[in-house]
């Protein structure tokens, strides 16, 4: 990967986990799902979707061994986390924020994937 992308990817990997943490903690306590958590989540599809343009910028280096498997990597990251906001959009519950911690983990993991792609 190249070498300014990989602190863009670890910001990414951060990022994801403190809203994991933090939306877990939602589900925790059992408190409906609070608006500055949705703030969090669609902050860290911006970062995602920074990471993906970065990696396909980054491509014009060298191809990666696997193409297809990191191109769809570049895919899944950018667009995870809006379908799973979209899904919990109508929805205030406890377990909404579920939701956005399972997708929020799940960027952060696609985004070290991204990384050993490269």
């Amino acid at each position: 990967m190249s070498g300014a992308l990989t602190p863009i990817a670890w910001i990414v990997v951060g990022y994801a986990l403190l809203v994991a943490v933090a939306a877990g903690v939602g589900v925790a306590l059992r408190a409906p799902r609070p608006r500055w958590l949705d703030q969090l989540a669609w902050m860290l599809e911006v970062l995602a979707v920074v990471l993906a343009l970065g990696a396909l910028a980054a491509l014009s280096e060298g191809r990666p061994a696997e193409l297809t498997t990191h191109l769809g990597y570049v895919a899944a990251i950018v667009v995870m986390l809006p379908i799973a906001m979209v899904s919990v959009r109508e929805d205030r519950g406890p377990w909404s924020s579920g939701v956005v911690a399972v997708a929020a983990l799940a960027t952060g993991v696609v985004a070290v994937r991204i990384m050993m792609t490269r």
